[in-house]
């Protein structure tokens, strides 16, 4: 008589292990943990994947107005594992990813890394990512908000260079599946520059970001947050989903809340982490290729974001790069900011001020 075998409902790790040699194409360079967590989390099943992305491209007849100008395995599993493998609703996903890049033409024309407007964004660290990623496995992308000169660079633009750099980043399988964090911080972010973030523009981010990309969004942190960007929380709380209004945290000063979310080991000296302060060109450097230097204008592209028609720019605004300012949450690293009497609704999520 042989062994007998007691596994559970969900087959222990080891065993998985065991089934590597049955695993598709589309998992390959995925870590074995990596793909328990697809399986526990995101209802991954190697054994009917490519029947799951079948049954998403079928549907593509319902809606003949929409150009789908993508639809191989590989980009079809990326709107898969965002929704969880839920066929229809990966499939409203995928269609509103190209929906509303043809109700937003503009945007993507000349999307690539080295259009003048993208170039200025990245070179002034929108977005700036981290090398690293947090104990979750997921990437941390940075926002310095009083960096934003709106005479040098246009909410589109920083929008677009986030978008592209969303691109990039998702084309990684780890990724897709551990998903995005987002820290925002807003020191000396001025009411002027606040002003100018109107709910025409904030809609159209939350559409492109929330409704319309195929990433897992694990949190978004607002640090130093002043008291007008609680007023604009009332501008974009109609176009928030209720799943997304959880996950967004409001830490003020406090950056133990933040640490008790996202390990300080994670994090650059600004945000009370012990990594060294952010270099606002390192992300930019990564898109423009090795070659890239603050000092000099560079014009190779590294990625050529796909499925729109390039047409030139008549772009011709001057792309040297300024000086930026600091956050002026700088901490000495492991030095943990403590939490001011009376801040506790700010490490709340927004959702807390309904």
């Amino acid at each position: 008589m042989g062994p007998v075998s007691f596994l559970p409902k969900y087959q222990k790790l080891s065993t998985w292990k065991g089934d590597l040699v049955k695993m598709t194409h589309l998992q390959a360079g995925l870590s074995p943990e990596t793909i328990e967590k697809a399986r526990l989390e995101l209802n991954e099943n190697p054994d009917v994947l490519h029947q799951d992305i079948q049954q998403v491209r079928d549907m593509i007849i319902t809606r003949p107005d929409i150009g789908f100008l993508r639809t191989d395995d590989a980009f079809i599993l990326r709107f898969l594992r965002a929704r969880k493998f839920h066929q229809a609703d990966a499939f409203r996903l995928l269609a509103q990813y190209f929906q509303y890049r043809q109700l937003n033409l503009d945007m993507f024309k000349n999307f690539k890394a080295d259009d003048p407007g993208i170039k200025r964004a990245l070179i002034d660290g929108f977005p700036g990512v981290l090398e690293n990623r947090d104990h979750y496995g997921r990437k941390i992308l940075l926002l310095f908000a009083a960096n934003w000169d709106q005479s040098r660079n246009s909410f589109t633009d920083i929008l677009r260079a986030i978008l592209l750099s969303l691109e990039v980043l998702i084309e990684d399988p780890e990724l897709q599946i551990n998903g995005f964090i987002l820290i925002i911080d807003w020191s000396n972010f001025s009411f002027k520059q606040a002003s100018k973030l109107t709910p025409s523009i904030l809609k159209l981010a939350i559409e492109g970001l929330q409704d319309s990309f195929p990433a897992r969004f694990g949190g978004v942190h607002f640090v130093n947050q002043p008291w007008y960007i609680h007023a604009l929380y009332t501008l974009i709380k109609p176009f928030l989903k209720d799943k997304t209004r959880k996950r967004i945290f409001l830490h003020g000063n406090n950056l133990n809340s933040l640490h008790q979310l996202i390990h300080p080991e994670f994090l650059p000296s600004e945000f009370g982490g012990t990594l060294p302060p952010y270099d606002m060109g390192t992300w930019a450097r990564t898109l423009l290729g090795p070659d890239y230097s603050d000092e000099n204008d560079y014009t190779h592209t590294s990625y050529n974001a796909m499925h729109v028609r390039h047409t030139s720019s008549n772009l011709e605004r001057e792309c040297s790069p300024k000086p930026m300012k600091r956050s002026q949450s700088v901490v000495e690293a492991g030095t943990l900011k403590h939490e001011d009497k009376g801040e506790n609704e700010n490490t709340q999520p927004l959702l807390a001020l309904d």
